[in-house]
């Protein structure tokens, strides 16, 4: 039987793979950005519902799940997908983008959960998919904001994951690696302080050397996860976080257990 999904983010990268994943299979989407997606419905007709929305605006978000579920039905798959990176050292944030990085990465999610949840409540089913990230889990330089963002998406996630599960609704926690999108170089970067050039030139030499992921293939792995009866909490996209997530856990134990002399002593 088709999905409907609601996916955030579909204009381009991960979320327009997704969305074109699911509709080329004959599934239903509300598909969502801050920019027209008109080209969508003269590719795929009724099956697709083009929203324009920016996640930061709670009301307008309630009122798009809204059209969504009025147009379609019910609602099955939620992606959360939107968003972006804000690059800059830690001493370097402006506040004013970091406090847009957050309304974005963190608050967005929650203004969708929060209003799609009683539909899928009443459902007794649907899936919510946060779209985090490796840097979820890790600490990356010149990623503070960013990482900030999704690791409190994740902590989110994880509790709303145990609150939801007696309602039929399963929680996914997507943690991609780098895709070959324009999110790679179209972030934001911070006003620069000299000092931290050359962490930024590393990084830039990362992104020019890395072997990024294929979209399209994300997009059909997406798929896979919204039909597994019993979806993962966490599930990484691509090869590279495994093996960084590993190293970062054992690291962070060894840690724990070298300093658990001192730390029984806090009791």
């Amino acid at each position: 039987m088709s999905k409907v999904w609601f996916v955030t983010g579909s204009s381009r990268g991960l979320g327009r793979a997704f969305v074109e994943a699911a509709l080329a299979r004959g599934d239903k989407v509300a598909a969502t950005a801050r920019t027209d997606l008109k080209e969508l419905s003269a590719k795929y007709g009724d099956a697709v519902l083009p929203l324009v929305l920016d996640v930061t605006d709670k009301s307008s978000v309630f009122a798009a799940v809204e059209q969504a579920q009025a147009h379609f039905g019910r609602l099955d798959v939620i992606v959360n997908n939107a968003g972006y990176g804000l690059s800059g050292a830690v001493e370097e944030l402006d506040e004013s983008q970091l406090r847009d990085q957050l309304e974005t990465n963190f608050f967005g999610p929650l203004w969708v959960v929060q209003a799609t949840l009683p539909y899928l409540r009443d459902q007794g089913d649907g899936r919510i998919i946060q779209v985090s990230s490796v840097a979820g889990l890790l600490g990356l330089p010149l990623g503070g904001a960013y990482c900030a963002s999704k690791w409190a998406l994740e902590g989110l996630s994880e509790v709303l994951a145990q609150e939801v599960a007696g309602f039929g609704v399963k929680v996914t926690i997507l943690e991609p690696g780098g895709y070959a999108t324009e999110g790679v170089t179209g972030g934001v970067q911070s006003a620069g302080i000299p000092l931290y050039d050359n962490l930024r030139a590393a990084l830039t030499a990362y992104v020019a050397a890395a072997d990024f992921g294929d979209p399209d293939a994300a997009g059909r792995a997406i798929l896979e996860l919204a039909d597994t009866p019993n979806p993962p909490l966490r599930i990484f996209f691509g090869t590279q976080g495994y093996p960084m997530a590993q190293q970062a856990y054992a690291d962070r134990l060894k840690t724990w257990a070298d300093w658990q002399d001192l730390s029984v002593r806090a009791m």
